[in-house]
């Protein structure tokens, strides 16, 4: 039994009518649980529709590449979903510096609005009693990170995040591990090159992370370009057992334990 805690089931890559097959190839491989996130505001209720499904659970944020497009009370708005019996979470949020500005945007104040959403978002999570999904990017070094760090740093006592599709070294992953946060490793670290990212996957005490696929982005080795999906996450969670010397089995019952930590469910599926 595997959980891919974080995908975007909403997204146009698949079609409405398409999504019970995709439910159902995962199931198939095992992969018994779902998360799927929202990315504006104009997506925040089909992910929640697709709770419906017994399988899947969302969560509810505007991704820092659209805060140009979103209003001001864009988190008020929000604010108005987290009471949906479906909502797990507050994501997917954080900082993109690998992006650049759009049109009409200078790159600080492009940056300094995604940081202020950021810190909304933590205080919605805060408000809600839920955790919160970041995604942070650069086009070289890690300060978007660094940034969403410190914002985390003022809410940590209060919310934990989960910095998902987490590539850095160790030292940066120690670094949330410390305030409380988790990480999520994908099918990066499946890539021949990936050698940063599953070094700290190796490193990485049970309890601390969760699996992941990114769909319909990332798709792990051997599929690598083409579209993803939650049931391709098996060759993840394949990858890093064997990488951490333990047996599938055992990765799926602390990584499934920690979902249910992370996004506050009351028990596992079986």
């Amino acid at each position: 039994m595997l959980t891919d805690s974080h995908c975007h089931l909403a997204s146009s890559r698949y079609t409405e009518q398409e999504i019970p097959e995709v439910i159902d190839r995962a199931r198939h491989a095992g992969v018994t649980r779902l998360i799927t996130l929202a990315t504006s505001l104009e997506d925040v209720d089909a992910n929640l529709k697709l709770t419906e499904f017994p399988e899947v659970s969302a969560c509810i944020g505007i991704h820092p590449c659209d805060v140009h497009h979103a209003p001001d009370d864009a988190l008020t708005l929000l604010a108005g979903k987290v009471g949906h019996p479906g909502v797990c979470a507050i994501g997917e949020t954080g900082l993109d510096y690998f992006h650049p500005a759009p049109d009409g945007w200078a790159e600080d104040d492009y940056h300094r609005r995604q940081r202020e959403f950021l810190r909304q978002h933590f205080e919605l999570a805060q408000k809600a009693g839920l955790n919160i999904v970041i995604h942070t990017r650069d086009q070289q070094g890690d300060a978007s990170f660094h940034d969403a760090l410190e914002i985390y740093r003022d809410f940590h006592s209060n919310v934990r995040a989960m910095f998902h599709c987490f590539i850095g070294p160790w030292e940066n992953a120690e670094k949330v591990l410390q305030l409380g946060g988790i990480l999520s490793f994908g099918g990066v670290s499946t890539f021949k090159s990936a050698h940063q990212v599953r070094e700290t996957a190796a490193r990485c005490p049970a309890g601390s992370f969760t699996l992941e696929t990114d769909s319909p982005y990332l798709a792990p080795e051997p599929h690598r370009g083409k579209r993803n999906e939650p049931s391709l996450i098996p060759h993840t969670a394949e990858r890093l057992a064997a990488l951490r010397h333990e047996s599938l089995d055992s990765l799926s019952a602390h990584t499934n334990a920690t979902v249910d930590a992370f996004f506050r469910f009351n028990s596992p599926m079986s």
